[in-house]
């Protein structure tokens, strides 16, 4: 039988799989290579030594640097999401007004922050924070990091999130706003106790897979002093000589949240696609801080 074509492309025939497998091979033993050549280095260079190892992973390493940093980092996420959530949806309403001056307003402050990088806010933000502590007392300047991280996570996180109800609105069919307006509801009411309900169901696994983001770009507070995961694993690295080893775990503990938090994503996303009729698939995580724009 011959290989039936795909829509891109028509499938390769004996020659071109032939083809493929050897060019798999050679990458996979490319990649094995590589990773024999780091280690036949590390080890040379002593970084292989099991008490290296051990001294990143024992009871001291992780009741007085990795369950801290581990804390300080979910408490700024949680903070942050809690106000992200406020934020965006209180803009995302404004976006979705009926009067063009609010809507236009509410439109630049969104895109404003949402174009400017999460961590050049951050640096503002703590600059600023830090002349304010300074001169007024309210809060000790040392706090300054703190605080500079959550309202960076939650402007920035905020903005993407009133995009995301506007978006999650805009994608509802018509007829949801039609039948709400035959049965005598007004706009608001109609977006109140019809389109919004529908959409936040939609939007669940995007805003679970922003949580996500959230929490990566907690640790970008060390760049400014905010003692997290990352600053706490640095700094068992730089007590106990094994830089490496903290940060390769610091790195297994983010691996591990995030992806659990991804997973379940994907899971609200498959559980939901029958309950709204918005689109519920998870927003792209990506590389960067800067993700999940719709």
């Amino acid at each position: 039988m011959s290989a039936q074509p795909t829509v891109l492309f028509d499938a390769p025939g004996p020659r071109g799989r032939m083809t493929m497998r050897i060019v798999n091979v050679l990458g996979l033993l490319f990649v094995a290579g590589l990773i024999a050549a780091v280690l036949v280095q590390l080890n040379a260079k002593g970084q292989l030594n099991p008490a290296l190892w051990i001294n990143a992973v024992n009871g001291s390493a992780w009741q007085n640097y990795l369950l801290p940093g581990l804390q300080f980092t979910l408490q700024a996420a949680g903070i942050s999401v809690a106000s992200s959530l406020v934020f965006g949806f209180a803009f995302g309403f404004l976006r979705l007004a009926p009067y063009m001056a609010i809507r236009a307003t509410a439109s630049v402050i969104v895109e404003f922050l949402r174009a400017v990088p999460v961590l050049v806010m951050m640096l503002f933000l703590y600059l600023f924070l830090a002349r304010f502590a300074n001169a007024s007392g309210v809060f000790p300047s040392s706090d300054a990091p703190y605080y500079a991280v959550i309202l960076g996570l939650t402007l920035y996180n905020g903005s993407v999130i009133a995009e995301l109800i506007r978006s999650g609105v805009q994608s509802l069919p018509k007829g949801q706003r039609e039948a709400a307006s035959a049965i005598g509801m007004t706009r608001n009411q109609s977006l109140l106790l019809v389109e919004v309900p529908q959409a936040i169901t939609a939007m669940l696994p995007s805003l679970l897979s922003q949580v996500v983001i959230i929490i990566k770009d907690s640790a970008l507070g060390y760049l400014i002093g905010f003692y997290e995961l990352l600053q706490y694993s640095r700094q068992l690295g730089a007590g106990q000589g094994n830089m490496l080893q903290a940060l390769i775990i610091a790195a297994l503990v983010f691996i591990v949240l995030n992806t659990v938090l991804t997973l379940l994503a994907r899971f609200l996303a498959s559980k939901l696609s029958s309950q709204t009729s918005g689109r519920t698939t998870p927003a792209p995580g990506p590389a960067g801080s800067s993700a999940a724009h719709i």
